[in-house]
């Protein structure tokens, strides 16, 4: 378990519109926005912030060290926070990645490759899965980032004895809005764990049109913060002293089944 004595975590959502496959101008569009949520230890953007959803991977990858991830980089350190989301990568083997970078303000980018390929859309046939699950630590939090359909998967989410928060970034469509907000909860109450999600709004290049519903809940699946459908950046400050005094009162992950994954 984390250190009690571990600080508050503040975190700043940012929901808002993408532009369709134009990499600048969603950066030139995000850069305000990030102002905004200067303050915040942890600043969160959609999945594929710089296209949108798109399965045009050999178009628009980039390399890891490419113009995106300098980006990051650079913001992390004029805003001392962390700034993740994620982008459409080439790997360093040459597949094409779903790929959530985590910038530092140290000038360090980590990250986690979405595991989970939503086939409907084809994902599969365009990225390769991650094969890794990963954990950051940001001010003594112990941090568990996911993708987007990553969240239908609760033994891939499944870490209560050592998660503090679990961060999910995504392009989740409208039409499966009551799903993103059943499932969210869950994660949080079978965790015991902080749960926060950012999702994109607007309508993209296919004509998909998302809702948002960027949002933060507690341990007990209650709602700290929700962004609805509105454009902006949402702050929220998450205590470690609550966290762990109800993970004292209700230590349910000491009865949890033990499993691996293959």
């Amino acid at each position: 378990m984390s250190d009690l004595a571990a600080p508050s975590l503040k975190l700043a959502l940012v929901q808002t519109t993408l532009v369709w496959h134009d990499r600048n101008a969603n950066l030139t569009h995000l850069e305000p926005l990030l102002e905004e949520a200067r303050g915040a230890d942890l600043i969160v953007l959609p999945e594929m912030f710089t296209t949108g959803f798109s399965m045009d991977s050999a178009q628009l990858a980039e390399p890891q060290e490419g113009p995106t991830t300098q980006w990051l980089r650079a913001q992390a350190q004029r805003l001392m926070a962390v700034v993740t989301g994620s982008v459409i990568v080439q790997a360093a083997d040459g597949s094409y990645r779903n790929r959530l970078l985590w910038a530092q303000p140290d000038g360090q980018v980590l990250h986690y490759d979405k595991r989970h390929l939503f086939r409907m859309a084809g994902e599969h046939q365009h990225y390769t899965a991650g094969e890794q699950q990963v954990r950051f630590t940001l001010n003594g939090w112990n941090i568990r980032p996911l993708v987007c359909y990553d969240l239908r998967f609760p033994v891939w989410s499944r870490d209560p004895a050592h998660t503090d928060l679990i961060l999910y970034t995504a392009n989740w469509p409208g039409a499966r809005r009551l799903h993103w907000n059943r499932l969210l909860p869950a994660r949080a109450i079978e965790n015991l764990c902080y749960v926060a999600a950012v999702n994109r709004i607007g309508v993209d290049g296919k004509g998909f049109a998302y809702t948002g519903d960027s949002q933060v809940l507690d341990f007990q699946g209650e709602s700290l913060v929700c962004a609805g459908e509105a454009d902006g950046v949402f702050h929220v400050s998450l205590s470690r002293a609550e966290l762990t005094a109800y993970r004292e009162r209700f230590p349910a992950y000491l009865d949890a089944d033990g499993f691996e994954l293959r």
